[in-house]
């Protein structure tokens, strides 16, 4: 393909070939992880602990010179060029990361596959063939083919730790309210974190102890390990047999794991306390330009915001009854030192052809476990330690609050081995 990138000013047809003074983006995407933004100049520290490394940015964070999409035609036509950068990304900068784009989202971050209906699908570089998954699916993909060392994403259903499993990366959702969200378009933001993502364990760690920065409540070197046993039941017996060489491998680092319950209550009332709670939110932050504007949102996306648009005030509030009963449940589980193994997702990425229907179906079900960690508020890091039928599979832990950074170290040892 021609050139995606042209210099600020000149129109993005214009072929342009990048010398060492260019700041900003890379000459060629051809995973198509990358939004088409003219460049500018976004700075990096000379010397800092991620100096060498090149990083990209969900285009939900703001950076001083380009304009934030929110993968959204109307909110890209609506933001005009940013004057501030968000400062998480700035952060990064700061630390010597230098930022190579920004990349594609789903439309408004309310998806989990990765197909944008009007700035396409990127490509997962660990299986071509199959979503990426979303709504972090640029930043994903970016990573998972090369084109930067590392890259932030937000997840707030599963948008992290669904294409880090899909894409074969390391990815973490943090604590809630862990790392900075300020100058980042919302979803939901009582579910909203910033998380990312890298292909190597060493180079997790290295950025997390930046973004992460020092755990209130460090895991000890050998933390009890528990299995959510009623979440493995929950995947084909195939999928389970793909698994369990990655959890006899994190078994042989930490110590055999105990079978726990973690959702007495069953799962299915735990994904309509996070749905009625994530689609309110939603309404709330992007329901007014819907009503005013009327875009034409894609598939899937679009029955989402219409489900938003009708939960109730009754709906709502028993949801935050039932958050609140289970988040201090899970929480004891946890306790102070222990760290669960969980699936990251219900099987490998889904194949591009898959219809719309078994894509919202697959995301229905992937649902159900990602709500663990989203109701508790809890950190947990997806590290891809299995395959089948060729294609990535992750595998997670999940801590206590505040153990992020002890979490994304012992995600590098456990890859070690």
């Amino acid at each position: 393909m021609s050139c995606l990138w042209a210099k600020a000013g000149a129109k993005l047809a214009v072929p342009y070939s990048f010398s060492d003074q260019d700041i900003m983006l890379l000459d060629k995407d051809p995973a198509r992880a990358f939004m088409p933004y003219p460049a500018a100049d976004v700075p990096n520290a000379k010397e800092g602990p991620l100096s060498g490394l090149t990083f990209a940015t969900k285009d939900l964070f703001d950076v001083a010179g380009y304009p934030t999409s929110a993968g959204s035609p109307q909110m890209l036509a609506m933001s005009g060029i940013k004057t501030r950068t968000a400062p998480t990304v700035q952060k990064l900068l700061d630390a010597g990361a230098r930022l190579v784009g920004k990349t594609i989202t789903d439309e408004l971050a309310f998806s989990m596959s990765g197909k944008n209906a009007h700035f396409g699908t990127p490509v997962n570089g660990g299986a071509p063939n199959r979503i990426p998954g979303g709504s972090s699916s640029g930043s994903a993909s970016a990573v998972s083919n090369g084109l930067c060392d590392f890259a932030l994403g937000t997840d707030t259903g599963g948008s992290v730790r669904a294409p880090a499993s899909h894409c074969g990366l390391f990815g973490i959702r943090p604590t809630h309210g862990r790392v900075s969200l300020e100058g980042c378009h919302d979803l939901a933001p009582s579910f909203d974190t910033c998380g990312y993502f890298t292909r190597d364990g060493a180079t997790f760690l290295r950025v997390g102890e930046v973004l992460l920065g020092v755990d209130g409540n460090p895991l000890p070197e050998k933390p009890r390990l528990l299995l959510a046993k009623d979440a493995f039941s929950l995947l084909d017996k195939p999928v389970r047999d793909a698994l369990a060489p990655a959890i006899r491998k994190i078994e042989a680092v930490l110590g055999p794991a105990r079978d726990t319950e973690v959702a007495s209550e069953g799962f299915t009332p735990l994904y309509w306390t996070m749905r009625y709670i994530q689609s309110r939110e939603a309404w709330l932050v992007d329901g007014s330009m819907i009503e005013r504007l009327r875009p034409p949102l894609g598939p899937g996306v679009s029955d989402r915001f219409e489900f938003a648009r009708g939960v109730t005030d009754k709906q709502v509030a028993e949801a935050k009854g039932i958050r609140s009963t289970f988040r201090e449940r899970f929480s004891a589980i946890l306790g102070s030192d222990g760290v669960l193994i969980l699936p990251s997702m219900p099987d490998i990425a889904p194949l591009l052809t898959e219809s719309d229907e078994a894509l919202n179906d697959y995301r229905n079900k992937a649902l159900n476990l990602q709500c663990l960690s989203v109701l508790s508020g809890l950190p947990q890091v997806s590290i891809p330690l299995a395959s089948r039928e060729g294609a990535p599979l992750g595998l997670s832990i999940l801590g206590p609050a505040g153990s992020d950074l002890s979490l994304a170290a012992l995600a590098a040892r456990i890859a070690k081995g």
